[in-house]
């Protein structure tokens, strides 16, 4: 899994599971080896997956684990690349999870990870051509973005206008340090240039917004939130 994902010149995929701790397990080892990872399933809460999502959206994530609950009706961004760990036991599932790389006449590429024991599925064709990655081993690009938190929404009057001219007034951003901006009912989430997020929150750290103080930080992913649960324990 390792040398595949590092064989993609650093473009982004969704890695496809059959279970949970599955997903969670490639998300931890991706992690510990410096590529950005993050995972997505049925056992999280919404707000969980939402910020997963974002994170996956916005480029400050670059590859999702996750199960079948991805596969479709999800508000994700067209994959060049989608990785079968597990196969799904039905065609139809298999379908959905490729078309992940093919809506609006776009196009890209599927692989499957299979071991030689592993039982055989009637509805692939195990003579497609092998890919080698044995000697790929450099590491994707760390991600161009950086996702700030906002402890505000639409439900406190704050939108993407509003986030916008602070965070380029206040925080002397310029308008192409700003990524996708995502706002909720009542919280905010925007993508920054990796680079410009430790003077942004510098800038802004004494300002307001509309007139009122709005707690901004670094968004912190799924798997930092786990672990502080798991430390109260």
């Amino acid at each position: 899994m390792f040398n595949l994902v590092c064989s993609l010149k650093s473009q982004s995929a969704i890695i496809f599971c059959n279970h949970r701790d599955a997903a969670e397990r490639i998300s931890d080892t991706l992690n510990e080896k410096g590529i950005y990872a993050t995972y997505y399933h049925g056992g999280m809460d919404q707000d969980e997956r939402e910020r997963a999502l974002i994170q996956f959206r916005n480029g400050s994530i670059s590859y999702l684990i996750t199960t079948d609950l991805a596969a479709r009706g999800l508000d994700i961004p067209e994959m060049k690349h989608v990785i079968h760990y597990h196969l799904p036991l039905k065609e139809d599932e298999f379908t959905h999870r490729n078309g992940r790389t093919a809506r609006m006449q776009a196009t890209g590429t599927a692989y499957i990870i299979v071991h030689e024991s592993e039982k055989k599925l009637d509805y692939i064709d195990y003579n497609m051509e092998v890919l080698d990655v044995k000697n790929v081993n450099s590491l994707p690009k760390p991600p161009e973005f950086q996702t700030i938190y906002i402890s505000g929404g639409k439900k406190t009057k704050l939108n993407k206008f509003d986030i916008v001219g602070f965070f380029s007034q206040k925080g002397k951003l310029e308008k192409d340090d700003l990524g996708l901006i995502e706002v909720k009912d009542f919280v905010s989430f925007a993508a920054v240039k990796f680079g410009k997020v430790k003077e942004l929150l510098k800038n802004i750290k004494e300002e307001k917004m509309k007139g009122k103080k709005f707690k901004i930080e670094v968004a912190r992913n799924v798997i930092k939130k786990e672990e502080e649960k798991n430390k109260k324990f």
